[in-house]
């Protein structure tokens, strides 16, 4: 028997591009040729069948009739109805480009748009015209990649060191699709815990996991490799979407070369079109784009938010248009499936990576705040794991692993787990674009655990709160408006610039102007009353009357705050407040805002009181701020001595220059 074809094996065929193609190239090419082998080995048993059912059928028969004929004779959900085989095309060197091209247009449109997606028609042109094309195709014919041969496994396995390998030569762009497969790992270490039916060794149970944001599909392909090594017998079914189209048709390929099913990865953008409406998932992972604005998908977001509301995918709230990260929260938390009734164990769960804005970005009431609200009072909020910084291929940024949970196992109920992974890492011999670090077996073993373990006091890297402690009350908090008035010219020219006094006539301006005039310029009037008194007197001498908004322009202009002044008051006798004193106050929930109050503001402003009417909750995750040791500053004298030294240091140098 041949032995079996691996990564490194066919990514050597890519030496027959030299010259025509760049390096960061070959994989433009040998990806969709090995695809292309691949479906051409697993197709070929029933290839005689396919073929005599296109020509019984013919074409009186509807189309999607055909197409479901055509996929039982094919015994899968694809199938081709070209003559051709990859090998059979090598017989006719002269024609290779149309009968090619004819091989793969006659694929189901299923698998045919994976080659669209890829540009395959271009990459062959290219070929063609470096007379490489029949070289090329010939040296992929040899390979043997008959399922019995290489099982879905096993080639899934090379697909995906192909990938890495394609990303790794295009590192300008590698980290737009290609999250750090110790990341992955990680994660879904993380969302096997406790899933014992699953992780136990023979037991035959089914998964699914989901993917919103799939790139090449890393994320689920290292699910699957690590549920399989747990347990041989269990069986996971993959689903994802992906918006870029090369990305798209890689994941697809991957997904199609390991078994699953053909449209299990839509292409497509995640927030405007779900392509898994109304499905749900065991298992969710994502690593969706940090800091990108999502106006493009704006639109259609907002009129899911205002109409289906908590029945759609964003009834919490919508975060600000320059970062749509929290919108893929909520889509993962919409596709979490919900707890089996005879099983607690089987239920929904997602770990995603986000970078530290959605931790505390936006006020109390604001978009952001209200989802963090809205995801840790419903008690989905099961731990986040802080990441070392540069560990991302296209950023350096701090990182962090949120874990949701539909319904938590009791003893974590009510509490949302914190775990500082920042100082566990590797560097790297060779930095990656931005990457210069990663975590090695160890301390993923390590996260796990802590994770595992729950425990927020043996390990200083753990802590455990309630989630009521991630709450606040955000006071508005008022102190009295105190206003002097005088009539000094230039106060005066200040009312009359007033917008509200520029729209009346110039007649009535001069007139008014001349009111104010009368006004008393030595007098200082503490008391808003007395003021008032006097201006009606000046205005009823010119015969004057003026509406409420220049008798507001008026005030303005000529008043002044002064805190030796008397309270202004409205109608009903009430304090006014001053706008340029107001403030704002956290209060943590749980905290009694009127306690809070006397013992925190008033002995500071005893006049001041709280507007309760603009109290809002807020919700924000001060991570860095739990896991915060202070350092005390070395002793003066040590420094002292290391400036001295230093200067004598360069003293040295400059004498050995000038020697």
């Amino acid at each position: 028997m041949p032995s079996k074809p691996d990564a490194n094996f066919i990514w050597s065929i890519a030496n027959l591009l030299r010259g025509p193609y760049k390096p960061k190239e070959y994989g433009d090419v040998v990806l969709p040729m090995t695809i292309l082998r691949r479906l051409d080995c697993v197709l070929a048993p029933t290839k005689d069948a396919v073929l005599s059912e296109q020509k019984r059928s013919g074409d009186r028969t509807a189309k999607d009739l055909l197409d479901v004929k055509l996929r039982k004779a094919a015994k899968y959900s694809f199938y081709n109805t070209s003559p051709y085989t990859l090998p059979s095309l090598t017989g006719d060197s002269a024609n290779i480009k149309a009968n090619l091209l004819s091989y793969v247009d006659g694929f189901s449109d299923n698998v045919r748009d994976v080659f669209t997606r890829f540009g395959f028609e271009e990459q062959v042109q290219r070929l063609e015209e470096a007379n490489a094309l029949y070289l090329v195709v010939q040296e992929f014919a040899k390979l043997d990649l008959r399922p019995q041969h290489v099982s879905n496994t096993e080639m899934g396995s090379v697909f995906e060191e192909l990938i890495r390998k394609f990303a790794e030569a295009s590192n300008e762009t590698a980290g737009e699709h290609f999250t750090p497969r110790e990341v992955i790992a990680l994660m879904v270490d993380l969302l096997l815990v406790g899933d014992e039916d699953a992780t136990t060794p023979g037991k035959a149970v089914n998964r699914r996991v989901y993917d919103p944001a799939a790139g090449t599909g890393g994320m689920l392909s290292t699910m699957d490799e690590h549920l399989r090594e747990q347990n041989p017998a269990a069986r996971l079914l993959m689903a994802g979407q992906e918006i870029n189209p090369s990305s798209y048709a890689v994941c697809k390929a991957d997904m199609i070369i390991k078994g699953q099913p053909v449209d299990a990865i839509a292409l497509g953008n995640t927030l405007t079109e779900d392509a898994h409406a109304g499905k749900d998932f065991h298992y969710c992972l994502s690593n969706p784009p940090f800091g990108v604005e999502w106006r493009t998908s704006q639109r259609e977001v907002v009129k899911e938010h205002k109409q289906l509301g908590f029945n759609g995918r964003f009834g919490p709230g919508l975060p600000a248009v320059s970062d749509g990260s929290m919108l893929f929260l909520l889509h993962l938390i919409d596709k979490m499936r919900t707890v089996d009734p005879d099983d607690e164990n089987v239920r929904g769960r997602s770990a995603i990576v986000l970078n530290g804005s959605p931790l505390f970005t936006g006020r109390a009431g604001s978009g952001e705040s209200e989802i963090r609200r809205w995801v840790i009072e419903s008690d989905l909020l099961d731990a986040i794991i802080a990441l070392p910084t540069d560990m991302f291929y296209n950023t350096g940024i701090a990182t962090y692993i949120w874990v949701l949970d539909r319904k938590k196992p009791a003893e974590r109920r009510g509490y949302v787990q914190l775990i500082d992974g920042s100082g566990m890492f590797t560097k790297m011999r060779k930095s990656l674009g931005s990457k210069r670090k990663e975590l090695a077996p160890a301390d993923i073993e390590t996260l796990v655990k802590l994770y595992a373990e729950f425990d927020g006091t043996n390990d200083k890297r753990s802590k455990i709160f309630p989630n009521e402690a991630f709450g606040f009350h955000t006071i508005t908090v008022e102190c009295p408006l105190r206003l002097a008035y005088r009539a000094t010219a230039e106060r005066i020219d200040e009312a009359i610039e007033a917008k509200a006094v520029q729209k009346l006539d110039e007649t009535t301006q001069e007139q008014l102007r001349r009111a104010l005039q009368t006004l008393d310029r030595k007098t200082v009037w503490k008391e808003r009353p007395a003021f008032d008194q006097a201006l009606g007197k000046a205005l009823g001498n010119a015969g004057l009357q003026v509406g409420a908004p220049v008798l507001k322009a008026i005030h303005a202009a000529l008043g002044e705050r002064d805190e030796t002044a008397e309270i202004c008051t409205d109608a009903k006798g009430n304090p006014e407040p001053d706008p340029k004193l107001r403030d704002t106050e956290n209060v943590p929930l749980g905290q009694d805002i009127d306690e809070y109050v006397e013992r925190e503001v008033l002995p500071y402003v005893p006049d001041a009181w709280v507007d309760h009417a603009k109290t809002k909750i807020g919700y924000e995750i001060p991570f860095t701020r739990h896991f915060y040791e202070y350092v005390p500053p070395r002793p003066l004298e040590d420094i002292d001595a290391d400036v001295k030294r230093l200067i004598a240091e360069i003293q040295d140098l400059f004498a050995e220059l000038e020697s």
